[in-house]
């Protein structure tokens, strides 16, 4: 479902744009339609307040909670249950942060990520990205959005800007505090800059050498990670938020003074983050996180030559914090894959 569809399915009922909005905010912060002394739906039409108990209970269907992993440190992480049978993965984060999927599988196929072992499986409507928020907070507040769950919002891009536009409007999460995160698109520089709710960007970068982020990212667009950051910092610049690039840190993979010199040429006077991420080990997969000592070092180097950074704690490591690792654990039902093909890419 497609918030689109709720917009229409309102207006049919004769809903105007006050209600539609009305409507809308109520769900999307999760609150109830009515109730207090005096009923929050009496001033909307018959037609709209008549259908309104249908509406709400297909909305809370949509997202429904299969299981909670709370973890040590603060974080949990959710297993969503879709109206389909599929199920996705969010996480609660310290601070009132929450992590959430755009889609079911995803087709990047990142070597060191659950998600994209089985394909992309289906795309998730803008509804059903709103819905996770909705669930999460009816667990506790959320005031960060962002989108680094299961999938790369790149490839589900109208469903993504619609509910990040909700979000960032009748939602009241502040337009800075929704993060877009992907393995760099073109469409999605042009796209997030045209839209009125202008969400901050987080790219995930995990290389600066382009054979080997060709080898860990292999159907991410065929962007050169110096043209990455290029175009990255454009949107910066624009908007006035920094770029959050991530970087999964893999022992004896991208941890090293090649590394380390590569990021330094290329985000030194950027106006960017990076966030570097101890690997979560996923089992079945030969990848691991490096020593701690290793992994303060490369940040240390960094911010010594002038690039803002920030060495990140994988939250949930003792809750299957890895993308995909519940879903996987918990026997989801297999579909056939989407065949997918991004475009902008070019022979590598």
């Amino acid at each position: 479902m497609r918030i689109h569809d709720i917009r229409q399915r309102l207006r049919a009922r004769g809903a105007l744009a006050l209600h539609e909005e009305r409507v809308l905010r109520f769900w999307a912060t999760a609150r109830a339609q009515a109730g207090g002394r005096r009923r929050r739906d009496d001033f909307l039409p018959r037609g709209v307040r008549d259908d309104l108990p249908a509406l709400e209970a297909e909305l809370a269907g949509l997202a429904w909670l299969r299981s909670t992993h709370p973890s040590d440190d603060g974080s949990a992480r959710l297993l969503v249950g879709l109206a389909d049978g599929q199920s996705v993965e969010a996480v609660l984060l310290p601070r009132g942060g929450l992590c959430v999927s755009s889609q079911v599988g995803c087709a990047v196929g990142c070597v060191f990520c659950m998600t994209g072992r089985d394909g992309l499986l289906r795309q998730l409507g803008s509804a059903e990205i709103v819905a996770q928020v909705v669930l999460a907070r009816g667990l506790r507040p959320v005031r960060k959005v962002v989108f680094m769950g299961m999938g790369e919002p790149a490839h589900n891009l109208e469903n993504v800007l619609e509910a990040i536009d909700l979000l960032g409007t009748a939602g009241g999460i502040g337009h800075k505090e929704l993060v877009f995160s992907t393995v760099g698109d073109r469409r999605v520089f042009e796209r997030l800059a045209q839209g009125r709710v202008k969400p901050a960007l987080a790219i995930s970068l995990h290389s600066t050498r382009p054979e080997l982020r060709r080898r860990l990212l292999p159907r991410a667009p065929a962007i050169e990670p110096a043209e990455l950051v290029e175009i990255g910092e454009r949107y910066a610049r624009a908007t006035g938020y920094p770029i959050q690039y991530q970087w999964a840190l893999l022992d004896g993979i991208n941890d090293d003074a090649t590394e380390i010199d590569g990021i330094a040429r290329l985000l030194a006077g950027k106006y960017a983050l990076m966030n570097l991420i101890p690997y979560n080990r996923v089992d079945g997969l030969p990848y691991r996180r490096p020593p701690v000592e290793r992994a303060v070092a490369m940040a240390r180097a960094l911010q010594a030559r002038g690039v803002l950074t920030r060495l990140r704690q994988s939250a949930g490591q003792d809750v299957d914090a890895g993308c995909g690792q519940l879903r996987a654990r918990a026997g989801a039902a297999r579909a056939v894959p989407i065949a997918f093909a991004p475009v902008n890419r070019v022979a590598a």
